[in-house]
């Protein structure tokens, strides 16, 4: 549970509002507050010789998001990319002024979840990928809680590197 000691008084935050976004074979769990919003799919514009995870820049709010596939990145097919497909523009974690969001595709519409203590636990028995920073049970169903500071970062070391 999170407490806010805002005015001297604690405050117990119950729940995190919560979103699971669809993936080709598992979901993704994040606060609502991490996602700036979900948009339809575009095609991106590609970057010459760019890693396969690099799907290129998606033209979002008039400004240009690199959006990555988060199964490529982590060592996965590419999952198949159509209009059935939504991206995920995610808020930026302070990694660097110069990238205020970060996007991934993902495989459909998010619903919403209510996470709270009693209903999420972790499953240390699998096997963590790089860019996942756990694997949980929420209520009975499996979600993996994506780390976005290190796809800031692995998109940042890309950048200087192409530069």
């Amino acid at each position: 549970m999170l407490e806010n000691t805002a005015n001297n008084s604690q405050e117990v935050i119950d729940e995190v509002a919560s979103l699971l976004i669809p993936m080709v074979d598992r979901m993704l769990l994040l606060p609502t507050v991490s996602v700036a919003e979900m948009v339809s799919w575009n095609m991106p514009v590609p970057a010459l010789n760019a890693p396969d995870w690099f799907l290129g820049m998606f033209a979002w709010r008039e400004q240009q998001v690199p959006l990555l596939s988060f199964e490529v990145i982590n060592g996965e097919a590419q999952p198949s990319l159509n209009h059935h497909c939504r991206v995920a523009i995610l808020n930026n974690t302070g990694e660097s002024e110069e990238l205020p969001f970060i996007a991934i595709a993902t495989q459909g519409i998010p619903r919403l979840a209510r996470v709270n203590d009693r209903e999420i636990t972790e499953i240390t028995s699998a096997g963590k990928k790089s860019f996942e920073l756990m694997q949980v049970s929420l209520a009975g169903e499996m979600a993996v809680i994506p780390n976005i500071s290190a796809l800031e970062q692995a998109y940042l070391a890309y950048k200087k590197q192409a530069s």
